[in-house]
């Protein structure tokens, strides 16, 4: 039995704290929601009353956190998890954020004798809850072999992508060619719709020919062909579009720096900043069929 802080009880972060004490992990939850926390007691965690109490005899800490500013300040505030972990951590943070400050906060781990990686993660709440989730993981190779057997108990495909912060890359440029897929495919519906040809129609040739993509076979936007789709739930939110627009810019953060042409990736960042606009960013991100077929 591993002894566990996890510190970040959202929707993606409890279902994956609840699975660690599945898998028989002696796991201490943290969060600033009392509700998060009493979920996750109710799955088997034990209750952390602050960050000392959860990671000062953590073997392992897993953090999963909203953005980048978050992270440096859980691991390396005044109250945080470099001041109280005990000598021989390992620190997982599963967050998605900028690569510079995931570069940077693991260096500062490293510095002080801990082994660190970032591990963002693809796969949604169903995921988190169900024990599938992909981690794209950075960091040195000693590193993640310490996290992989913890990551085991999360997740189904474990990647170690390389060098700290090449987990947030490949989380950043495999989400921005999704949400590009994304709006393609909404648009191509849209189209073959105002041209007569009907979606379930459209759909069964397309996902046999070359236009093929898993935006449109295993998440279709187009209400009807695939029955556990959003859109068949009126684009109820399993990945919110406030969430691909996140990640749409931190795709555009990156690429700045890298000084890389995104002209897509641009274009998508710029629709998705439609949806909240409008205040309609709640939906999921296949939900900007509604954008582009004019019912928002």
């Amino acid at each position: 039995m591993t002894q566990i802080a996890f510190i970040g009880l959202g929707n993606m972060g409890l279902g994956m704290a609840s699975n660690l004490a599945k898998a028989g992990h002696e796991v201490k939850a943290l969060d600033i929601s009392k509700d998060a926390v009493a979920k996750a007691v109710d799955a088997g965690c034990i209750a952390a009353k602050n960050a000392k109490d959860a990671v000062e005899t953590a073997d392992v800490v897993v953090t999963m956190l909203p953005a980048g500013q978050h992270v440096s300040l859980v691991y390396a505030g005044e109250d945080g998890v470099f001041g109280y972990a005990k000598k021989g951590a390992v620190f997982i943070d599963c967050s998605t954020i900028d690569v510079a400050t995931a570069r940077d906060v693991i260096a500062q781990a490293e510095a002080r004798g801990f082994a660190m990686i970032d591990a963002p993660v693809s796969g949604g709440v169903g995921g988190a809850a169900a024990g599938t989730l992909t981690f794209m993981c950075g960091g040195t190779e000693s590193a993640f072999d310490c996290a992989k057997p913890i990551l085991d108990a999360m997740g189904k495909n474990i990647f170690h992508a390389g060098d700290a912060g090449n987990g947030q890359v490949a989380k950043v440029c495999n989400n921005m060619l999704l949400g590009i897929h994304m709006i393609g495919t909404c648009e191509a519906f849209n189209l073959a719709e105002k041209l007569g040809l009907d979606a379930q129609t459209f759909f069964d040739i397309s996902r046999t020919a070359s236009g093929q993509n898993w935006s449109m076979t295993s998440y279709c936007p187009a209400p009807g062909p695939v029955e556990s789709a959003p859109s068949n739930r009126d684009y109820e939110a399993g990945f919110a579009a406030a969430m691909m627009l996140k990640d749409l810019r931190l795709a555009q953060t990156a690429a700045s720096k890298a000084k890389a042409a995104t002209p897509l990736g641009t274009q998508a960042e710029a629709i998705y900043s439609l949806m909240e606009a409008s205040g309609n960013d709640g939906l999921d991100f296949s939900g900007v069929m509604k954008l582009i077929n004019g019912t928002l």
